[in-house]
């Protein structure tokens, strides 16, 4: 049974940093597509981050463009572990986010949730201005 476990978010001020990381079981090497989706009150999940990977390497990554330059993803193969990196962080980027994996995929990686069987319990982060 896969398990995607998040780490705890917080609170930061505008342009600060926070990371958040992502613990899979049993491993994440055969998980294809892995990703860091977000959610705001009223508003849908949204893809932030997607790592498309093939026996453990990372193949491509793509980042939603309201992130582009300032959030980070990154796997560890060998700790099955996924970490999303938030740099020069808005109010906007206030949110809860999720972790999610799938064995499957389209090329690229998929933005939509519903294309992924895996969840992490999520976590609140949030931005001051």
């Amino acid at each position: 049974r896969v398990q995607l476990v998040q780490s705890e978010g917080g609170s930061v001020q505008s342009g600060g940093s926070l990371s958040l990381s992502c613990a899979a079981s049993p491993s994440t090497v055969a998980m294809y597509c892995m990703a860091w989706f977000r959610q705001a009150p009223g508003k849908e999940r949204e893809a932030v981050a997607i790592v498309v990977s093939d026996a453990g390497s990372d193949k491509s990554i793509t980042y939603a463009d309201s992130v582009k330059g300032r959030f980070t993803i990154s796997r560890d193969a060998a700790k099955n572990i996924m970490y999303l990196q938030m740099n020069n962080m808005k109010p906007e980027d206030t949110a809860m986010y999720y972790c999610a994996a799938d064995y499957g995929g389209s090329l690229y990686g998929d933005i939509l949730a519903g294309e992924y069987k895996y969840w992490g319990q999520g976590t609140q982060v949030t931005v001051s201005s």
